[in-house]
């Protein structure tokens, strides 16, 4: 690598790193492109499959899940690794191995002769990946903690854009230039932001302590678990809700369209609202948040989308399942962001990448199970059920969050030993009150 990439300054005060906005929108733009690429192929999948030589309408099914699952169960399983080198070796030079890596991943799908090479290489891109993880650690430790809240939401707001427009362009691009092309062009874009990360973001370094006899693990050196605990649940539970709906829309909305000819179209509608909802509502939810605490966003956040959940199993009409998911995208948008801050305010900052790792291994927990749980009740007890038990999961959820928001925020009462003397008699620094400063407009 030349001094571009791997360059470094002595870290500021706790302002966080002087480059912060434009390590920002770098890494909007790689998080942006890499989730393009993940999610374009939707569209063809299937038409892929059939290609590669799978002709039974079945096994092209089964097919196209498996490889679409693939890559999300690679980077479940590897994301707290990352996290750790990157809390080791810097955060930086993992966004430069993850846009590599993928940069070399969908070139090499383009290449595929067999159905079970696309599996293997879906396998390889999910444990290469993880550069919006990545830059969700980068942006969670080098931002400055009063301006960490709309940082983030404006991130997740370039996720949500990316998994919006992949679908989108795997829709017509397959058709210009072939579907083959089509990973080569999308490796080719993933590349630039290999050169983007490379040359313009900067990273403040810190040497990692030196391990001595006897210190304490990462997990052991945090000294209260529980806010960590409630944000891995809270981040499975967002995507189980959001994916859970994910089998269904089309089974549903055709109940609603009176033309069969409409209803993908409709389906589309439906699935794009609550997306486009959390791009609207992200960066917004997390300035928000930097005022009156990321925790109360949360548990407003999840109370909301639970009491939007109720009338969409009730709709009678598509146009109605639009404005709810829309509305219900506007409510889940600010809680991806605020899962990051809560974790890096209550980490010590040694082990923030490794937790936020964790945080993206529970978040693809949730999205892998909850297709299954979604088609298994939608399948056995009926659709409607799907909305409903999914929105007492929301509701669970932040009755949780507010229990333990509330017992960690009551003063401890002095007692005998060391324990008496960290125990906190304040508010943990990500509640009201405790970041003045003003997020950026």
């Amino acid at each position: 690598m030349n001094n571009a990439c791997m360059n470094t300054t002595p870290p500021p005060a706790q302002a966080g790193s002087a480059h912060w906005k434009r390590n920002l929108w770098v890494c909007m733009f790689g998080s942006f492109t890499t989730i393009v690429a993940m999610t374009l192929l939707l569209p063809f999948l299937p038409l892929y499959v059939e290609q590669l030589g799978v002709h039974d309408p079945a096994a092209i099914v089964q097919w196209s899940g498996a490889a679409y699952a693939a890559s999300f169960l690679s980077a479940a399983l590897v994301a707290p690794l990352w996290g750790r080198l990157a809390d080791r070796y810097g955060r930086k030079l993992m966004l430069i191995r993850a846009s590599l890596g993928m940069a070399v991943a969908m070139a090499l799908i383009g290449l595929a002769s067999n159905v079970w090479q696309l599996v293997l290489l879906r396998l390889l891109a999910g444990f290469l990946g993880g550069y919006a993880s990545g830059s969700t650690v980068m942006v969670a430790t080098q931002t400055p903690k009063a301006q960490a809240g709309w940082a983030l939401g404006t991130l997740s707001s370039a996720v949500m854009a990316g998994s919006l427009v992949g679908p989108l362009v795997g829709g017509v691009l397959p058709q210009w230039i072939g579907i083959r092309w089509t990973f080569f062009a999308a490796g080719a874009v993933i590349f630039v932001a290999f050169i983007a990360t490379c040359t313009l973001i900067r990273e403040d370094v810190r040497p990692p302590p030196r391990p001595s006899a006897g210190a304490p693990s990462r997990w052991q050196a945090i000294p209260d678990r529980r806010p960590l605990l409630a944000m891995l649940f809270t981040g499975m539970l967002l995507m189980l809700a959001n994916m859970s709906i994910e089998p269904i829309i089309t089974v549903y909305v055709a109940t609603l369209v009176p033309d069969p000819a409409q209803v993908t179209l409709h389906a589309g509608l439906v699935m794009s609202a609550a997306a486009l909802g959390s791009i609207v509502s992200a960066s917004h939810l997390g300035r928000l948040a930097d005022r009156v605490g990321h925790w109360n966003v949360v548990i407003a956040c999840l109370a909301v989308a639970a009491l939007l959940l109720l009338p969409q199993a009730f709709v009678t009409a598509t146009w109605q399942l639009v404005g709810l998911r829309f509305l219900m995208g506007l409510s889940l948008g600010g809680l991806l962001p605020c899962i990051a801050a809560v974790i890096r305010h209550n980490v010590p900052e040694g082990t923030a990448g490794q937790m936020l790792g964790y945080s993206t291994s529970a978040q693809y927990t949730g999205q892998v199970t909850g297709p299954m749980l979604g088609g298994l009740i939608g399948g056995h007890l009926g659709m409607r059920w799907v909305f409903l038990g999914t929105s007492v999961l929301l509701a669970l959820g932040a009755a949780w969050n507010w229990r333990t928001q509330g017992h960690i925020r009551q003063p401890v009462k002095p007692a005998a030993g060391p324990r008496a003397a960290t125990a906190p008699a304040a508010p943990p620094p990500e509640e009201p009150g405790s970041r003045p400063g003003k997020a950026p407009g």
